[in-house]
């Protein structure tokens, strides 16, 4: 039976709010095997992602929290993490065994560097601990494999397709099964069928989160992929140019339509600062990206212009990435920039957009009522 102190303790801690998930600690679960020991206290923070950005911050308050109860001289803070499952997926929507979030990365229109930013989204999740998957959902233009550096045929086992593993994720892709330079021409139902079989053919295994790169568009793959399993989430990827963004609204509007929650929006090939000089330009428009997602989500679905974002009014803005030679030069070679440039301005910004995009995803499972 809890002591005294450890009561206190307790509520000293409930004190603590999670500044995303606008609710304390304590209520949250996320304080574990509490244990006070001659004015020692000792417990587990358990955050939501390993992605979390919130992590020092919480640590410190946590630990200041804990030291106003009389007695404590020692707070020690073990912090581990805890994706969060949904509650319970719809039941026309089967949710993939072992995954817990299916996040689709969209756009209106192709390129906006979508494919790309969804490489080193996978790989900067991955490399926080996170339990990442891949699946290149672009079946008639498959470019994620030339981008990860993977060219082997994937295997297979019992039954099931074995996804290959690049720069600490799970990854699937159509280029993987054609030869290079081979075109794919199939109709909307055998693209059903390739989707489906990616997705529940395919030993994913334990995933935090499984990234999906879809194509460019409103089209069969977005359908199908909905059809086929749970989403929690989708990605919207545009550039700040007029034409990117009037389209990156057509994908919001489709996700709404689909019932499914946008989780933010991507300003990619947002400036370029000038080597020689030090000027910057914005060379696809002025980056009002920010602005125009708070008010895409008051337009509503019969406007064409998506949901209410999970935790408040607007869409989130996950972030801008500036144009680099480095960012396309990894691509091309096979190297996420997150990997192989990790103190760049654009490696820090892509990494940081995991992490607001993790964030989002707790947002909104536990709005929902997910389970730990």
């Amino acid at each position: 039976m809890p002591s005294a102190r450890h009561e206190e303790i307790l509520k000293a801690l409930s004190r603590v709010q999670d500044p995303d998930l606008h609710r304390d600690l304590v209520s949250l679960g996320m304080i574990e095997d509490l244990a006070v020991t001659d004015g020692k206290v000792a417990f587990t923070l358990v955050l939501t992602t390993a992605a979390c950005p919130l992590k020092g911050q919480l640590e410190s308050e946590c630990r200041s929290a804990a030291m106003t109860v009389p007695g404590v001289r020692e707070v020690a803070i073990h912090t581990v993490s805890r994706v969060r499952k949904p509650k319970d997926p719809t039941a026309d929507r089967k949710a993939l065994e072992g995954v817990a979030h299916v996040i689709a990365i969209g756009s209106g229109k192709g390129g906006v560097g979508k494919s790309t930013v969804s490489a080193n989204l996978a790989a900067a999740l991955a490399a926080t601990g996170a339990a990442v998957g891949l699946l290149d959902g672009d079946i008639y233009g498959p470019n994620l494999p030339r981008m990860l550096g993977v060219r082997k045929q994937p295997s297979q086992r019992d039954g099931k397709i074995l996804p290959l593993e690049a720069w600490g994720l799970r990854f699937m892709s159509m280029g993987l099964l054609v030869d290079q330079g081979e075109a794919v021409v199939w109709r909307g139902p055998m693209l059903h069928g390739a989707i489906k079989s990616f997705l529940h053919d395919v030993h994913w295994g334990e995933l935090d989160y499984l990234l999906v790169d879809l194509p460019p568009g409103t089209g069969d793959v977005q359908l199908s992929l909905i059809q086929q399993t749970f989403v929690t989430g989708a990605v919207v990827v545009t550039t700040p140019s007029t034409v990117a963004v009037e389209d990156a609204v057509k994908a919001i509007s489709m996700f709404a339509k689909l019932q499914v929650p946008v989780l933010g929006v991507i300003e990619n090939m947002s400036t370029f600062v000038c080597p020689h000089c030090g000027e910057t330009h914005d060379i696809f428009g002025d980056g009002t990206v920010e602005e125009r997602s708070r008010r895409w989500a008051q337009m509503g679905p019969g406007a064409g212009g998506g949901v209410p974002a999970p935790g408040g009014p607007g869409l989130p803005f996950l972030g801008a990435i500036p144009i680099h030679p480095d960012v396309r030069a990894g691509g091309d070679q096979g190297r996420p920039v997150v990997i192989d440039r990790p103190e760049s301005d654009y490696s820090r910004a892509l990494k940081s957009i995991a992490g607001r995009l993790a964030q989002q995803v707790s947002i909104a499972t536990i709005g929902a009522g997910g389970r730990a």
